[in-house]
């Protein structure tokens, strides 16, 4: 014989089981579920507004009345209810955890409960990762960037079809709702993912190394956090007193082609009156992290892959991912330009994402030829096999003067012999092999005697370079595999 409750009783257990009793007890292997809605399953259609009803209270439709009372059986306990706590949805309960929500999730499907359904979409989210179970809570991601996100969306879909929540079942032909494995990632770090949340509450985070922040940074693009990728990139942002400008420090790899801009060397006129502005003929190119930057700063990049400058020409050899990351920020300058480009676009997308293509190179852009115009500086710091080097090496590759474009045949000091890349103390080689370096990009007119499509060319402008210009150099910084 099953268990009979009396009104006391009843009313007791119904504040404190709720519908998480009802989930557990259906749930159990051993337990049966055998209920008698037929009055509640004709008339639950019918009610458009969930909620407490109280008596005397105008009803859509029929309805259960308010004082009599009704036996449900779940399991082996049976409960006795009035038909006002029936017909009602008004509660509040907070899972514990992801097996709890899943249940409580599947009875609000099963028992047709909508405010459940809504409490529980509002609710903190439940999810494992690895081997670990955490409790978000939604207004977490409220920083810009960071939703929607692996977790958001997840969620939408999860409590977007009401009708097919439980795919290939039958909901009427039911005795209990089905088992529902609650979220999980099992092939996340969770200590990583706690690393994670620790930042999104707001809070600093040491990183122990570039190992961590890479692996910090895997995470937070797998699950879409795109305002926290931005605070885990390297980055420097100055204000630069002699050129009177912000800049930032940025690696080549983490710019992204939509915050790159242009800064006119001539300002834009605001009296209405003015001539229309003409083409862009030179500037500098600037950048913004998306989601954190408001303003826009003088863009210096870092590469640490490894590049070949010629000395006599002044010009850069790229390889690999370099080469194709390069080709597509000068294609995306090229844009801002409006000027044309006759590269295939599968190719350049290929190449905005770091993908090396032997069939692109800076050449497929109107700005460049395949081999990258550099200048130098007075102000460019230069380490030359572990040394700092004087500026005279390379008074040839000087920044042409704005007003005059490039620099005479004059100015420049005769080509040295071309000799190897050598490793005797006498040889003055012709190349350098570039490590680490930073630079900026500047646009300026094109000279009439060089090859190219348009009337300006873009110009990497050297800030701080890490060569070797020996091969016994590279062999000294080179180490063991083990120690």
């Amino acid at each position: 014989m099953p268990k009979t409750h009396s009104s006391q009783q009843v009313d007791e257990r119904q504040r404190e089981r709720t519908s998480a009793s009802v989930a557990s007890s259906s749930h159990s292997a051993q337990s049966h579920a055998s209920l008698d809605f037929s009055n509640i399953d004709r008339l639950a259609g019918k009610f458009k507004v969930p909620g407490v009803v109280r008596a005397g209270s105008e009803r859509d439709g029929g309805s259960l009345p308010d004082e009599k009372g009704f036996s449900i059986q779940v399991g082996s306990e049976l409960y006795k209810l009035s038909g006002a706590s029936i017909m009602s949805d008004g509660y509040l309960i907070t899972p514990t955890d992801g097996r709890h929500f899943v249940k409580l999730f599947a009875d609000a499907q099963f028992y047709r409960l909508p405010r459940l359904q809504s409490q529980l979409f509002e609710s903190e989210i439940f999810v494992e990762v690895g081997n670990e179970h955490f409790r978000i809570p939604r207004d977490i991601f409220s920083a810009p960037g960071d939703t929607p996100n692996y977790f958001t969306l997840g969620f939408t879909v999860f409590f977007s079809s009401p009708g097919d929540v439980f795919p290939g079942l039958n909901p009427r032909g039911l005795l209990r709702p089905p088992a529902i494995h609650p979220p999980r990632i099992p092939n996340r770090s969770p200590k990583i993912f706690a690393d994670l949340l620790h930042m999104l509450r707001g809070y600093a985070l040491t990183i122990q190394n570039e190992d961590h922040r890479s692996q910090l940074l895997k995470d937070a693009r797998y699950y879409n956090l795109r305002g926290l990728e931005q605070k885990l990139i390297p980055y420097t942002v100055t204000h630069n007193i002699d050129r009177r400008i912000s800049e930032i420090v940025i690696r080549l790899q983490d710019i992204k082609a939509s915050q790159i801009s242009i800064l006119s060397d001539v300002r834009k006129s605001t009296d209405p009156a003015s001539p229309t502005p003409q083409p862009l003929r030179s500037g500098w190119v600037t950048y913004a992290r998306p989601f954190v930057d408001e303003t826009r700063h003088e863009l210096i990049l870092e590469t640490s892959d490894p590049m070949l400058l010629n000395l006599e020409t002044c010009r850069l050899t790229l390889f690999g991912t370099t080469r194709s990351r390069v080709t597509s920020l000068f294609q995306t300058v090229a844009n801002k330009l409006n000027l044309p480009t006759t590269a295939p676009l599968g190719l350049m997308m290929l190449a905005s994402e770091g993908a090396s293509t032997q069939t692109l190179s800076p050449s497929s852009t109107p700005l460049s030829e395949d081999q990258v115009k550099v200048r130098f500086g007075n102000d460019t710091h230069i380490i030359l096999d572990g040394v700092d080097r004087a500026f005279d090496e390379l008074q040839w590759c000087l920044v042409e003067e704005e007003s005059t474009g490039e620099t005479t045949s004059s100015d420049r000091p005769s080509k040295r012999r071309r000799e190897d890349f050598g490793d005797t103390a006498s040889s003055k080689p012709q190349f350098w092999a570039l490590n680490r370096s930073q630079w900026r990009l500047r646009i300026q007119p094109r000279p009439v005697s060089s090859a190219g499509g348009s009337e300006v060319e873009i110009v990497m402008v050297a800030v701080k370079i890490d060569a070797t210009s020996k091969q016994k150099t590279r062999n000294v910084q080179r180490g063991f595999l083990t120690s």
